[in-house]
């Protein structure tokens, strides 16, 4: 089981519509997936799940099919995690429900973040995530995280509980202030590790410090926009702490896993038809035009699984 996070500090780059496509691409791929919604906002759950169905799970009072209602215990200082609730969306595909009152869990993660005499609570409370995806996980292949465009503590709590990062980002001017952003946080976390203090108070499953990141994708690109850009070693400086003499281009780094357009045509008819823009069919509107750009959708969504697959040692079961 692979855990991947996406992460950017700036909202509107598309990463929510990223994770949804990728979870679709390794489900056709044969692999088995889940989906874990930790952003406050649970925009992911909302593009998979109905109005009813989200009826359903956040209803006036407890949410216990939720993120939130598996840390509930937690939160209310009385007692561990429960046993998280999967949302079977396909046969391959099962979703960690998000919830909209997520952001009550933020004020303990940030106490627990910052307490200098760890206790059980502290080290529950920072683990509650980590060991939600290790509970959830165990038919899985991979486990796709998506989290808030922010530097919270849920956030931080979420990077704890990952074994690999990808950096989504949109070519304009905004990409060194988001990479600066992602930068430190990785390297704050990295210094603040909260399991360095001492863990002998609970006898429970820790992360570990290693957090790799693989890689960046390149969204809602065109080539004149990337051909200038420096991202490569602005990735190199902030998020790999390096500080190369001669960085290769956008085309020909080895962490840029994709650059591929928004394909604007299709967005809309996906949302309305509530399936991933590769599986538009003429019924749905993808006619001309858009039935090409669904072909090349699905032809760039299934290469950058596979290239993400690859940096991350994912076995794949079909790659034709």
């Amino acid at each position: 089981m692979k855990t991947i996070t996406f992460f950017n500090s700036k909202s509107g780059i598309g990463k929510t519509t990223l994770v949804y496509h990728l979870a679709w691409m390794y489900a056709e791929l044969g692999l088995n997936v889940v989906v874990a919604d930790l952003d406050p906002q649970a925009h992911l759950t909302s593009m998979f799940l109905e109005e009813d169905r989200l009826e359903e799970l956040w209803p006036d009072g407890d949410h216990p099919q939720s993120i939130l209602g598996t840390v509930s215990p937690i939160l209310k200082g009385h007692g561990d995690i429960l046993e998280p609730h999967l949302e079977r969306i396909t046969e391959k595909i099962s979703l960690i429900v998000g919830d909209l009152e997520l952001f009550l869990f933020e004020k303990p993660l940030s106490e627990a973040m910052n307490c200098n005499d760890a206790n059980e609570l502290t080290f529950l409370t920072l683990s509650a995530f980590y060991r939600t995806l290790l509970a959830a996980s165990q038919e899985a292949d991979v486990v796709l995280i998506d989290i808030s465009p922010s530097l919270s503590a849920i956030n931080m709590a979420a990077l704890i509980a990952t074994e690999y990062l990808v950096i989504p980002l949109k070519p304009n001017q905004f990409y060194r202030f988001e990479l600066n952003n992602i930068g430190w946080c990785l390297h704050h976390l990295k210094e603040k590790w909260p399991f360095n203090r001492n863990n002998s108070v609970v006898n429970i499953n820790l992360p570990t410090a290693h957090k790799q990141t693989v890689g960046y994708v390149i969204l809602q690109s065109h080539p004149r926009e990337t051909r200038w850009m420096d991202i490569p070693h602005v990735f190199r400086q902030t998020i790999l702490n390096e500080n190369p003499e001669n960085p290769p281009t956008v085309a020909q780094d080895s962490y840029c896993l994709a650059t591929y357009p928004y394909y604007w045509s299709l967005i809309q008819m996906a949302r309305e038809a509530r399936k991933p823009m590769f599986h538009l069919k003429p019924a749905d509107g993808a006619m001309g035009a858009s039935a090409l750009a669904v072909k090349d959708c699905y032809k760039e969504f299934k290469q950058l699984a596979l290239n993400l697959a690859n940096a991350c040692t994912i076995p794949m079961v079909n790659n034709d």
